[in-house]
């Protein structure tokens, strides 16, 4: 199947969050699957030039974008079977920052229409365009009218994510026409319309042939108005196509046992290496060095979503505790204020670092005891699971992906700890428990490590479930379940129609031997039919059933004629041979 994974950012030659590790990861587990995958994304000034001297110039052209015609190069690096295109405008993409602009609208809409106008130029036919949020969420609409003019999509089908539905590419109905070039037809139709204004992602969910989102239970969440930010009845009129599938890892990437980014490597069954992690670390961030002495840790942009009006609101009574505690990232003014104060407060046991860092995330991850996510809304996240494969036990709210995760201590397969409520208190009491059981229960403190690292947070089953759906809306039929004979049992279609009757001969039937079928009615039962007339007869009815339905019937109405054979007895013969 030919896959083109389209997004705005993808790992690693452009990241500012979540998106670009999936981007970055699926298509490569796709790509063993044995899938034709291109990859296409802005060539941002972001894009380090150890990947600018690998790509080669594909082609070239004067894109579509309403009344302009800017120009769009493709260039391409293949790497890990997959071939990254990459769209080049300096105009739009030339820029210190990947988002923010006045203009990020029209910048995105050119890419949009660069990602549908590529496959005429490649002269390649895609069967899934998998579009991911509202950056890319006008490829959907672009492909209904584009797949109908240009034979390189037709057929193509589209699936679009939401890994975010908080943002939406919402702008007024003058860009319409004027920047998207599309008729008036899709506000009156009520596609993109939206309180009079242009919603690009509700676009996307009615155009696309399905819709996913990265977890099972953000997918629910999406129906409610809380978490989808006025769009919950878009989604629910089609939650028919809606389907949630929860994100991988790069289980290569993060991964303890080889040490990469540590002070030293571990593995689950031996935990020894992350003593010096924790020592290392708590030298790094200027901690008091303390063996004993648990380390609850953050690793996030400091907004208010992700749950940290709690976590500032909490920090006496998190303190109060015998803890320490080292908090990363950036974000708004008034937490990352209220940690810096902290960090004054408390000296030796706070740390604040106020920037980011991917060195010093691994080695949070990888010497802290506990991560504590207590986020408002969170479609998967990845933290927790990042830190889960470094034994570093979760504290969550049951959100999003957080409660597809992280199961709550005293549950079966336990991992990690999590409460309900969006509300300081609650969040302090768990944190008391998960300390608690550090220090007074250390086996089963070992179990939560255990079972955290063992789980497979990889990309096997949801790329799976992703190459389930590209095969269900597309029609193409799955290779593994073309048949499901027993093993040693001849494919239906290989078991050849005899034409004349001495079959017996090549399938010897030694069971109605040994048991004997009885006249009807006058025979005695233990008196067995002369077997020239019967053998063949049965013989010939199993074959042509096991061959086709048309020649199982034949076969059955000339046993009936011969009125020699109970009904009981030919199915319990016909069933080895289907």
């Amino acid at each position: 199947m030919n896959i083109l994974f389209a997004s705005s950012e993808v790992a690693p030659f452009i990241k500012t969050g979540g998106l670009a590790d999936v981007a970055g990861s699926l298509p490569k587990k796709l790509a063993e699957m044995g899938h034709d995958v291109k990859v296409i994304l802005p060539l941002y000034e972001g894009v380090a030039q150890q990947y600018r001297e690998k790509m080669k110039l594909l082609c070239h052209w004067n894109c579509r974008v309403a009344w302009r015609t800017p120009y769009c190069g493709i260039l391409e690096l293949r790497e890990d079977n997959i071939s990254y295109l990459f769209v080049d405008n300096e105009y739009y993409f030339k820029r210190a920052e990947v988002y923010g602009h006045y203009d990020d609208g029209e910048r995105f809409t050119f890419f949009s229409r660069a990602v549908v106008e590529t496959p005429a130029h490649l002269d390649w036919h895609p069967d899934v365009i998998h579009c991911n949020d509202w950056q890319t969420a006008l490829v959907p609409i672009y492909l209904l009218e584009e797949r109908e003019r240009v034979w390189q999509l037709r057929g193509s089908k589209s699936v679009f994510t939401i890994h975010n539905i908080e943002y939406q590419g919402r702008y007024g109905d003058q860009v319409l026409e004027d920047l998207l070039g599309l008729n008036r037809g899709y506000m009156n139709e009520h596609m993109l319309a939206y309180h009079g204004d242009v919603n690009l992602m509700k676009g996307a969910i009615y155009a696309a042939d399905y819709v996913t989102t990265v977890s099972p239970t953000y997918a629910q969440e999406l129906q409610y108005p809380f978490y989808a930010h006025g769009l919950e009845g878009v989604v629910t009129d089609n939650r028919w196509k809606l389907q949630g599938i929860l994100n991988g890892l790069d289980a290569d990437l993060y991964d303890p046992s080889n040490g990469a980014g540590l002070a030293a490597a571990f593995t689950p069954d031996d935990l020894g290496g992350k003593a010096a992690c924790k020592a290392a670390l708590q030298r790094a961030v200027g901690l008091r060095e303390d063996p004993n002495v648990p380390i609850i840790a953050c690793v996030s942009r400091l907004v208010r979503h992700k749950g940290f009006e709690l976590v500032a609101a909490a920090i006496p009574e998190i303190m109060n505790m015998d803890v320490q505690m080292v908090v990363l990232g950036t974000g708004e003014w008034n937490f990352e204020e209220a940690f810096r104060h902290a960090e004054a407060q408390y000296p030796s046991r706070f740390s604040a670092r106020i920037q980011y860092s991917a060195a010093l995330s691994t080695a949070i991850y990888g010497g802290a005891d506990l991560f504590l996510m207590p986020s408002v809304s969170e479609p998967c996240g990845l933290s927790q699971m990042i830190a889960m494969r470094y034994g570093t036990v979760p504290v969550v709210r049951e959100t999003g992906g957080l409660k597809d995760t992280v199961v709550p201590h005293g549950v079966f397969g336990d991992n990690g700890f999590t409460f309900a409520d969006i509300n300081a208190h609650d969040m302090v009491w768990v944190l008391g428990e998960a300390v608690d059981l550090y220090y007074n229960d250390k086996s089963a403190w070992r179990g939560l490590q255990h079972n955290g690292m063992t789980r497979d947070f990889s990309w096997n089953e949801p790329a799976r479930e992703y190459e389930g759906v590209y095969y269900q809306i597309t029609g193409i039929p799955r290779p593994e379940a073309e048949f499901h004979a027993p093993a040693g049992a001849p494919a239906p279609t290989e078991v050849p129609i005899p034409d004349e009757a001495p079959v017996a001969e090549e399938h010897p039937a030694p069971a109605l031997a040994e048991e004997p079928v009885p006249e009807v009615p006058a025979a005695p039962a233990e008196e067995p039919p002369a077997a020239p007339v019967k053998r063949p007869a049965v013989r010939k009815a199993a074959a042509r059933k096991s061959a086709s339905s048309g020649g199982a019937k034949k076969a059955s109405s000339g046993a009936g004629t011969a009125g020699t054979k109970k009904p009981a007895a030919r199915k319990k013969k016909e069933t080895p041979a289907d």
